[in-house]
């Protein structure tokens, strides 16, 4: 009786300390990801969140992970290579988060929007950057954004084993190669709003050689807010579909070097 109940025994122990090395990983990406890991949602529910993709994730890599476990290594070394791991695949999925900003900042800019309703979430950010982040969060969490991360999650542990930490190179290479991607996809969902600030500013100071006398800048305030309200009616929606595209094409090979 007493060797059944001690093989009982080890047998959880395996499956808690199995469960506890994919819940590193996991909650070091719970952290930072969109959605998810947002400034505004409490600890207590990210935590709730990180348990629940505890347990979806870990019986698809308990064939990885308990044998490494199995191997008696020191437990802090799980704690930093898994955190890390975490923490990294969070980092790199929070700049489609990024990308939103930095597009609604300079979209702003351009069109003098720049203070309306600031402040609104957890960082300062302009409205432009308000209904983009929001906008773009609620579009990836409608079309399954959690059932992509747990995809994710169980992928990384195939490219990223548990209990070693990612080449140096390869995190160089893949960071660098995604921040350049996301900078790219910021300007070009500002690229609308830039171009026609570069326009208005240009037909501006034409009237203004044209006609000196005339106090250009209280005409044309007022014609620059429409013109950049109109052009988010119409500008913004698109923008979110590009961003959502990417952000698929991205989930379909997330650990490709851009």
């Amino acid at each position: 009786m007493n060797e059944v109940l001690s093989q009982i025994l080890d047998s959880w122990a395996a499956g808690f300390l199995t469960g506890f090395i994919v819940f590193l990983r996991v909650g070091g990406a719970m952290a930072v990801l969109p959605a998810f890991g947002e400034q505004t949602v409490p600890a207590r529910v990210r935590l709730i969140l990180a348990l629940g993709f505890t347990v979806i994730v870990a019986p698809a890599v308990a064939g990885q992970v308990a044998p490494i476990a199995a191997e008696g290594r020191v437990l802090g070394m799980f704690i930093a290579t898994e955190a890390f791991a975490g923490v990294l695949i969070g980092l790199v999925l929070r700049m489609f988060v990024l990308c939103l900003q930095i597009a609604g900042t300079m979209a702003a800019q351009a069109t003098s929007l720049a203070q309306i309703f600031g402040g609104m979430g957890g960082d300062p950010m302009p409205a432009v950057s308000q209904l983009l982040l929001i906008g773009g969060l609620a579009l990836a969490v409608m079309a399954g954004l959690h059932v992509k991360i747990v995809e994710l999650l169980v992928l990384s542990y195939d490219l990223l084993p548990a209990g070693r930490f990612p080449g140096a190179g390869d995190v160089l290479s893949w960071g660098l190669g995604n921040v350049s991607r996301a900078f790219t996809l910021a300007f070009s969902l500002a690229a609308p709003f830039v171009i026609a600030s570069l326009i208005y500013n240009a037909a501006l100071g034409a009237i203004n050689r044209a006609m000196p006398t005339l106090m250009v800048a209280f005409v044309g305030a007022p014609a620059l807010t429409l013109g950049g309200l109109m052009l988010m009616a119409v500008a913004l929606p698109v923008g979110l579909a590009v961003w959502a595209q990417a952000l698929d094409g991205w989930f379909a090979d997330p650990f490709r070097v851009p």
